[in-house]
């Protein structure tokens, strides 16, 4: 039964997560465009969007860091590490210059989907495949090495 729950509030969650989406008009990518051209027609409406975010998250992290359960019972994971890294900057120019070409980050383009965008379709399929070439090139790289013996 608490499974079901799980899957019914998070189902919810999405649900109200990608209507807020739409309705701001994060899932419009000539939007999203406009709002990071700041040399051209600069749109700023999305500024108020994301201001309202991290209002919400703020109060919203204050009040979850004192709880070791959430609402559900399940417990709490918070992120502990606020060291900034190589791997951090770099992801966030990859994601940053991905969201000015495309206008699409994940969540809206997600949402987007189930609009019938082709375009979301497009970029969703290039961003699954980026997470793919990233989990590849790091197992890689981060195996360990063994020594040629012969």
């Amino acid at each position: 039964m608490k499974k079901h729950i799980d899957t019914l509030s998070s189902f919810l969650v999405g649900l109200i997560f990608g209507i807020g989406l739409i309705l701001a008009g994060m899932t419009n990518p000539a939007k999203v465009i406009g709002f990071l051209d700041i040399t051209g027609t600069w749109d700023p409406s999305l500024a108020f969007v994301m201001g309202g975010a991290i209002l919400v998250a703020i109060v919203a992290f204050r009040f979850a860091k004192k709880r070791t359960v959430n609402f559900l019972g399940g417990a709490m994971r918070m992120p502990t590490s606020d060291m900034i890294d190589k791997r951090l900057v770099i992801g966030s120019l990859l994601f940053g210059a991905g969201w000015g070409m495309a206008g699409f980050c994940p969540g809206p383009a997600l949402t987007s989907i189930g609009t019938g965008n082709p375009k979301a379709v497009i970029f969703v399929i290039a961003m699954i495949a980026g997470m793919a070439i990233f989990e590849l090139a790091d197992r890689f790289w981060h195996q360990p090495r063994q020594a040629a013996t012969q």
